[in-house]
C-alpha cells in the first residue's frame, strides 16, 4: 500500500493564477461527486459488523487484500461505513459509550418509518433518545439518537421534513444523477 502525504500549499494550480487567485465566486469547484464513506474506529470490528448490519441494515462487503490491518468495509443506502480496528488503549475512541448529546458528532440517516426503527432498538435494547423539532413555519421533524458499540452516536431523523434553502447560490449545488459510486458489483454469481 503506497501512502503519499500533499500538503495544500504543495499544490499550487496554473488555473488559479491564470484567474486572478480565485476570490470571489467560485469558478472552478472541486469535482466532487457525493459522499463515499464514513469511517469509524472500533474496539472489536467484529462487533460493531453486528451493530451496523443487525441494526443498521447494512452489508459486508469485500474488502481490499492491499488493506494490511483489520477492518471491515460496510455498504447500503449509498453510502460505505469503513471499520477500522483500534489500537490497544486509543485515545480516540469516547470514553463514554452511553452519552447521548444531540450536538455531539454523529452519522445521521433519512428514515422513512421512524416507529418501525423505535421499536427495532427497543427488541436490541439499544439505548436512545427521541426529540421532535418544530421549525417557525410549524413543520417537524423528528430524530432518534443512539451509540454503536464504541460510542459514536448515530442519528435516524425524517429530516425530508424540512425543506433544505441554501444561503448561497442554488447553482453551487451538485447532485450526481447519473451514475452512483462507488459501484456496486449486483452479479449474483460473483460469490459463488
Amino acid at each position: 500500500m503506497q501512502e503519499q502525504e500533499v500538503r495544500g500549499d504543495e499544490r499550487k494550480s496554473s488555473k488559479k493564477a491564470e484567474k486572478g487567485g480565485g476570490h470571489g465566486k467560485e469558478e472552478n469547484p472541486p469535482p466532487l461527486m457525493t459522499l463515499n464513506h464514513v469511517s469509524r474506529l472500533c474496539r472489536n470490528v467484529k462487533d460493531s459488523i453486528d451493530f451496523y448490519t443487525q441494526v443498521l441494515g447494512f452489508v459486508l462487503m469485500e474488502r481490499p487484500q492491499a488493506l494490511d490491518f483489520e477492518g471491515a468495509w460496510l455498504f447500503n443506502y449509498g453510502v460505505g461505513i469503513h471499520l477500522v480496528q483500534s489500537k490497544e488503549e486509543d485515545q480516540r475512541l469516547p470514553s463514554d459509550t452511553q452519552h447521548l448529546d444531540p450536538q455531539n458528532n454523529h452519522i445521521s440517516f433519512q428514515c422513512e418509518d421512524l416507529e418501525a426503527m423505535e421499536k427495532k432498538l427497543k427488541e436490541m435494547n439499544v439505548k436512545y433518545m427521541k426529540r421532535t423539532l418544530e421549525t417557525e413555519d410549524g413543520k417537524a421533524m423528528d430524530q432518534i439518537f443512539f451509540n454503536d458499540p464504541d460510542g459514536f452516536m448515530v442519528e435516524i431523523c425524517n429530516c425530508e421534513n424540512l425543506k433544505l434553502v441554501p444561503a448561497d447560490s442554488l447553482s453551487k449545488i451538485m447532485l450526481p444523477m447519473d451514475r452512483h459510486t462507488p459501484p456496486v458489483e449486483t452479479n449474483q454469481s460473483h460469490n459463488a
